[in-house]
């Protein structure tokens, strides 16, 4: 969809959405210089109404180029800016992560989504922090969650864990490995960079 061209790489975000948040890491993890604008109420933004008429956030503006949704964004900027990789190179990886990407908005972000819109919280905590202590072997192999290296599985994941004080949900002493993993990635200057003004007042009380 062809736009007004800019000369610096611009970003729309809700400063609130997790989805928005995956962007805005994958945006520091490659050092890409852009324009974050944070936007409470699209349908009264006029810069982001002029460009995307539809007020979906996130939108990404790249010269002559608009793009809207988190997962198509984030692909893009991996193509657009290849190094380093988020996506593994190799298709059979790639596919898999890709497929791990679905499993976690599905899964892991549902019920994240309808705890805060105040939809039976207690349930949705259950069933939230129930799947993470499946997984939770799957932390203690690599590094990272697809293994050596940082993919945007990594991105994904990273946000929903900074979210889950905030939840009501804390990990218990079996979860230790999630929570070792979470540090890991929270220390990252990139995780850090990535945060909106309202994402660190989720966790102002911790000290990274």
């Amino acid at each position: 969809m062809a736009v007004v061209k800019r000369s610096v790489m611009t970003l729309f975000s809700d400063p609130r959405s997790i989805y928005d948040h995956c962007v805005r890491i994958v945006l520091a993890e490659k050092a890409v210089t852009a324009d974050v604008y944070y936007v409470d109420d699209p349908k009264t933004h006029e810069d982001l109404l002029e460009l995307n008429p539809e007020g979906i956030l996130p939108t990404l503006i790249d010269r002559d180029l608009m793009l809207m949704y988190g997962r198509i964004i984030l692909e893009y900027l991996d193509e657009r800016f290849p190094h380093p990789p988020l996506l593994p190179v190799y298709p059979v990886l790639r596919a898999k992560a890709r497929l791990m990407m679905a499993q976690i908005e599905k899964d892991w972000y549902q019920p994240l989504l309808a705890i805060e819109r105040g939809e039976s919280v207690q349930e949705n905590r259950k069933i939230l922090l129930e799947y993470l202590l499946k997984v939770v072997p799957l932390f203690e192999r690599e590094p990272f969650f697809m293994g050596e290296d940082f993919t945007v599985v990594d991105c994904c994941i990273a946000a929903l864990l900074w979210r889950l004080p905030a939840l009501g949900i804390e990990l218990p002493q079996q979860a230790h490995p999630i929570v070792a993993y979470a540090d890991r990635i929270f220390d990252r200057n990139s995780f850090q960079a990535s945060l909106s003004p309202y994402e660190v007042s989720l966790r102002e009380s911790d000290d990274f």
